[in-house]
């Protein structure tokens, strides 16, 4: 039985997901954004939560946790680096590491960057990426502890996932992202045709996501700092990836 996933809003700009296994009942929240919103979601769907997979230790991603683990006795997965602020650990994983959930399996990426314990969750057969606050939706995430080649090798291994893997990132950022992508590459279609979808799906406060790997690397700007054009379009024609990438995330932050 293929797995359940449901998507909903946290605190000011999260998004709370859960991962169901029907074969075994278990359950996986990603984060624990907001405990009131993650438990009124399992009762709206009737389950158990079972498991907590972190990505980092930011607050607005782990904030939920001791509530959680109180009522549901779940247990509590984080990244390896133990110097973080994450409560209540139970089992640490890196690079390579697979997590189960019932009979769900994922895959564990280190995704470096944005925070340097940043790990993403990949469901191999369930097509789902849970990448967090590294890559968004048109977007991706502050570097705040890492560098920028670190969150630019961080993308690739990002970008080279499937191209029909759906990507279920932390925060609902798509409209901004999409704004500012159009300043750097305001004749790609693709990334035209994703501004169109964007303002439709917020005009009816629909979320947008998940989005998938193909998508992103047609119209996400950051996924294409080693495009000759985007690094033209920056001043930075000839200078390599990295160079570009972080060209672009400054002028992001200082949109």
């Amino acid at each position: 039985m293929a797995a359940e996933i449901r998507l909903f809003p946290c605190l000011s700009d999260n998004y709370g997901y859960l991962v169901h296994d029907p074969a075994t009942g278990a359950t996986a929240s990603i984060d624990a954004p907001d405990a009131g919103a993650i438990v009124k979601a399992l009762q709206r769907e009737g389950w158990t939560l079972t498991d907590i997979l972190v990505t980092h230790h930011h607050a607005d991603h782990v904030g939920g946790i001791a509530e959680l683990k109180a009522k549901y006795g779940c247990r509590v997965v984080a990244p390896h680096d133990k110097t973080t602020a994450i409560p209540q650990v139970d089992e640490r994983v890196k690079e390579g590491d697979t997590v189960r959930v019932g009979h769900l399996a994922a895959r564990v990426l280190e995704t470096p960057g944005h925070t340097l314990d940043h790990i993403s969750y990949v469901f191999d057969d369930e097509r789902a990426l849970f990448c967090a606050d590294t890559l968004f939706s048109i977007g991706c995430g502050r570097v705040f502890e890492g560098d920028y080649p670190m969150m630019w090798a961080s993308l690739l291994k990002l970008r080279a996932l499937p191209n029909d893997m759906r990507i279920y990132c932390g925060h609902e950022y798509t409209a901004s992202n999409v704004k500012f992508a159009l300043g750097i590459e305001p004749d790609n279609p693709a990334l035209k045709a994703r501004a169109g979808e964007v303002a439709r799906q917020r005009a009816a406060n629909q979320p947008t996501i998940p989005t998938l790997i193909r998508d992103e690397k047609e119209a996400n700007v950051f996924l294409r700092a080693d495009v000759p054009a985007v690094a033209a379009a920056v001043g930075l024609a000839g200078k390599s990836p990295a160079e570009v990438f972080g060209e672009l995330r400054e002028r992001k932050n200082n949109s």
